[in-house]
């Protein structure tokens, strides 16, 4: 009885032992829903099949597929750093990959209202000539002076932007948004201002008593004189890098704003400048003359001058606008060499002055056109041109006229020459920069006509004499030479004839160009 109580007592020990440790090894085999992976099954799955189970386990991590904007207030802070980490990763990518290919993204003003954040700019394809960044808008250049010489101009190169796949954008690329003069509040500056299309093969005089020469030696004009830069428009130099940094620029300075279809429909039909320096490669080989230019304003100060031979006499008489010479030879002489002009103020100047003669612009097979490019309807008024028809009646109001008109019908375009962008905004830059510029006026202000033409002949001639611009003692005449009765110089905002009047007596004290002045004595008849 003793053997078999303890033998009963043995057995149901071991049978205690063994449901235990079923109950033991239940516990890890069993695998509860709510939990993870075991380190059992880890054993005996193999790598792929633990993997499949870890990711049927874990939650998924949301895909960037819309703005963070979008989603639910709700969502875990997490899924907000692991999204901004994300993005962090993506535009370290892309950074480090424009390391080689240098591209640049536009700045573009900062959104007025701090809480609305703008989502970031696509990449656009620019001149690789641009490898640093812009400015801030609005932001002062670092330069307090202009560089000494501009930059040198790169190698024709478009870069293409990179593109997202449409089924899963990513949340930094959106499609790029054209700059508006009305998004600030004065000029915009741009670490690439001083930047200009040079032209590397530009002839050189061999005239010692050129202005070029002087501007090198002179103290003030050294470092702002550029006498290799690009001054004209044309087909082969109209390119999409060139119009994404012009884009920069509001006009006549640059294509902000402006239709890109309708300017290139325009740029393209002209044929390419083959020598910037016009005059200088006229000249035979060897040849070392000066080359000597009048350039003639429209101001009162030229009536009763007498001075029409003494204009003649240059080798290249220059006019603009209103250029009326009936009745007024022995003052403004009749010689016309180069003719500068906007489509406003040809058509304005027929309008007004067409019963005193000016009718259409002067013609002659050896006069040249210089077209100062103020905006859209300069290019519209090229596009009718180009088309004969007339223009729409709510533009110039040159109602029922066809440019061509205005040429006689006898228009060559190897003598039309648009100015450059660049050019026009290195002399405003350099020469012109008002104060205006830094106000909420800014963008009506430019340079007059008769101040960028001179300009430009400073930059074509070896020897400059200015007739007919604003002098001290200006108030004595009245505002046009023919002006049949006084009438006083009135000073509007989009110029700044003070500036412009010590710009010219600067350069006359220097030697640089030689201005018409009248004695204080004199007084014009009208």
């Amino acid at each position: 009885m003793t053997r078999y109580c303890r033998g009963l007592s043995q057995r149901q020990a071991f049978l205690l032992l063994t449901v235990l440790a079923l109950l033991f090894i239940l516990l890890f085999v069993v695998k509860d829903p709510r939990a993870k992976d075991s380190r059992c099954q880890f054993i005996w799955k193999n790598d792929a099949s633990a993997q499949e189970n870890q990711q049927k386990a874990e939650p998924q991590v949301p895909i960037m597929t819309l703005s963070p904007r979008v989603h639910n207030k709700e969502t875990t802070s997490v899924s907000s750093k692991d999204l901004k980490k994300q993005e962090r990763e993506a535009v370290q990518g892309e950074q480090a990959e424009g390391k080689e290919k240098r591209k640049l993204e536009t700045i573009r003003p900062a959104p007025e209202n701090p809480q609305s954040k703008a989502e970031p700019a696509a990449k656009t394809p620019v001149s690789e000539h641009l490898d640093k960044l812009p400015r801030a808008p609005g932001a002062l250049s670092t330069r307090k002076t202009p560089m000494a010489t501009g930059a040198v101009p790169a190698k024709k190169k478009v870069v293409q932007a990179t593109k997202s796949p449409a089924s899963s954008p990513h949340p930094t690329t959106r499609r790029r948004q054209r700059l508006k003069a009305s998004e600030f509040k004065s000029e915009p500056r741009w670490d690439f201002e001083e930047e200009y299309s040079l032209d590397m093969s530009s002839l050189q005089t061999n005239c010692s008593a050129s202005v070029k020469i002087k501007a090198s030696k002179s103290p003030w004009l050294q470092n702002i004189f550029l006498p290799n830069i690009t001054l004209f428009l044309d087909s082969g130099r109209f390119t999409q890098s060139e119009w994404n940094r012009l884009e920069h620029f509001a006009p006549p300075f640059g294509f902000m704003e402006l239709n890109q279809s309708l300017v290139q429909k325009v740029v393209t039909r002209f044929p390419p400048v083959r020598q910037q320096q016009l005059l200088l490669a006229s000249l035979p080989t060897g040849y070392s003359k000066c080359i000597t230019c009048a350039v003639v304003g429209n101001g009162g100060i030229l009536n009763d001058s007498r001075v029409g031979r003494e204009i003649d006499s240059h080798d290249y008489v220059f006019r603009l606008s209103g250029a009326v010479i009936k009745g007024y030879e022995q003052d403004v002489g009749t010689r016309t060499s180069f003719y500068g002009f906007t489509a406003f103020s040809l058509t304005q100047s027929i309008l007004i002055l067409g019963r005193r003669g000016f009718q259409h612009v002067p013609l002659g097979k050896d006069v040249r056109y210089l077209h100062f490019l103020e905006g859209t309807r300069d290019y519209e008024w090229l596009e009718a041109m180009f088309l004969n028809q007339t223009l729409a009646k709510t533009h110039l109001s040159w109602f029922r006229h066809r440019p061509q008109e205005a040429f006689r019908n006898a228009l060559d375009l190897d003598r039309y020459l648009l100015l450059h962008p660049d050019f026009l905004r290195y002399m405003k830059n350099r020469f012109l920069r008002s104060k205006t510029l830094d106000t909420a006026h800014w963008r009506i202000y430019r340079p007059t006509t008769g101040a960028l033409l001179l300009l430009t002949a400073l930059h074509l001639c070896d020897k400059v004499s200015a007739y007919g611009f604003i002098t001290e003692g200006h108030q004595r005449f009245s505002d046009h030479y023919y002006d049949t009765s006084w009438k006083r110089l009135i000073f509007y905002i989009n110029h700044d004839f003070r500036l412009e009047r010590m710009v010219w007596k600067r350069l006359h004290d220097e030697g640089i160009i030689w201005l018409y002045q009248r004695p204080q004595s004199d007084k014009a008849k009208n």
